[in-house]
């Protein structure tokens, strides 16, 4: 399942949904998709550690084109907290991707104490992020 979600997200021209319920639907698919990826990773090493890598760098690379102002609809969780400071969301998107591109490097190095190190600060950006962004 959570394969079908990384091919729609992956694609090299991005262009997030317009309608608000298909914008929340489309950020919980991907952070879905992220929390099962983290939560498999640990015990993932060459190819498939790199194309995990790879997924939750291109996710956090589409976060904020997920979250417009205006797009609280529905079963979002997501706080004005978000839009009042925007920096601050993005700052914590920044570090998650850094982290990503972090572990695609020590995948293909086949370095795992670097790996799972880029493991932990990509759930650490995820825990900072839902106690500060959402509900």
């Amino acid at each position: 399942m959570a394969l079908g979600v990384a091919g729609s997200f992956a694609e090299d021209a991005f262009v997030a949904p317009t309608d608000p319920a298909e914008l929340v639907a489309a950020r919980q698919a991907l952070m879905k998709e992220d929390g099962a990826l983290l939560k498999s990773a640990g015990g993932l090493t060459g190819a498939e550690a790199v194309t995990a890598m790879q997924t939750l760098l291109t996710n956090y690379s589409h976060i904020p084109a997920l979250f417009p102002e205006g797009s609280v609809v529905g079963d979002s969780e997501a706080l004005p907290a978000i839009w009042e400071n925007w920096d601050a969301f993005v700052a914590i998107v920044e570090t998650g991707k850094t982290a990503a591109q972090a572990g695609v490097a020590a995948a293909e190095a086949g370095d795992a104490a670097a790996y799972n190190d880029a493991i932990k600060a990509i759930g650490a950006t995820c825990g900072q992020c839902h106690q500060q962004f959402r509900s």
